[in-house]
């Protein structure tokens, strides 16, 4: 079973170095990782010995970057791992992805345990996520509960490459993408199971460095989801709780943001997003015009 590790980056060009470093540590290597940015600004090229490293440039957005690098793999690998720049995995984790394919034909996606997400807060380096990597001990690599989900988190999400096919991550969700994972994943489902494995874990630094603004992000925190909804990969359940529980986050901390977070920003966006699909317009791409 061969397996490959795509990386998509823009504007961390350390952070995805440190990232390929702590790879070389996996007790199952990678047969090749990839790393998918917009020019060589972005990326501090790695020499590996390790496993092969391959660099795709030319493409800015996360969807294009995704499919970029997905166009390069398939028909190469078996195994498709999509780890975000700032996620440090565990360093079994890819020997738990490989073997859970095997051993379980009617998984179609696998995505793990994040131990801590510092998207929620100010943000992690390096060093507190290997920290916190370390304090979870191994407790977790005992811990073999399967949840099913709807869809997997896109900071690290494994597939299998033959049933993928002609599907591609959706380039109408622009710039940071936001629920394409969701989107992407939530499709594979007609082949089989989407499973979270707590033995599975790693941590998602959240560096605020290279993401959208916060009247972008607060656009496509409304349209993103209406768009799936209307293209049937998201429950409308599942929009709803997701819209309105960002909209009452933004709502309320607007009066006292946290300084790592552009709160006005975001419901700005929010009100502007709401008030165009009441006028019957679903344009996620008009992020690109704020």
């Amino acid at each position: 079973m061969r397996l490959a590790v795509i990386i998509p980056t823009i504007g961390r060009k350390a952070v995805a170095a440190q990232l390929l470093r702590h790879l070389e540590q996996q007790t199952r290597l990678p047969d090749e990782v990839i790393v998918s940015a917009p020019d060589e600004s972005h990326v501090e090229r790695q020499l590996s010995q390790a496993f092969p490293t391959s660099y795709l440039l030319g493409r800015k957005g996360l969807c294009a970057q995704r499919n970029y690098a997905l166009e390069s793999a398939l028909g190469r690998f078996d195994v498709i791992t999509f780890f975000d720049d700032d996620f440090v995995p565990g360093d079994d984790y890819l020997r738990i992805v490989a073997t859970g394919f095997e051993e379980h034909p009617d998984w179609a996606v696998i995505h793990g345990k994040v131990l801590r997400d510092g998207v929620q807060g100010p943000g992690l380096d390096f060093t507190e996520g290997m920290a916190v990597l370390r304090s979870a001990g191994a407790r977790h690599s005992i811990d073999r509960h399967v949840t099913n989900d709807l869809a997997a988190y896109g900071c690290n999400m494994s597939m299998r490459a033959n049933q993928i096919g002609s599907l591609r991550f959706d380039e109408r969700l622009p710039l940071y993408g936001w629920q394409e994972d969701f989107d992407f994943t939530s499709q594979l489902r007609r082949h089989g199971r989407i499973v979270r494995l707590s033995a599975l874990v790693g941590v998602h630094l959240g560096v605020k460095s290279g993401r959208t603004s916060g009247l972008r992000f607060g656009y496509s925190q409304i349209s993103n989801p209406i768009y799936l909804v209307k293209k049937r990969t998201m429950p409308a359940w599942f929009a709803a709780r997701l819209m309105g529980r960002n909209i009452a986050a933004n709502l309320v901390k607007s009066v006292r943001p946290e300084p790592y977070i552009d709160r006005r920003g975001r419901l700005k966006g929010n009100l502007l997003a709401a008030f165009h699909v009441m006028q019957g317009r679903i344009e996620p791409e008009h992020v690109l015009k704020l």
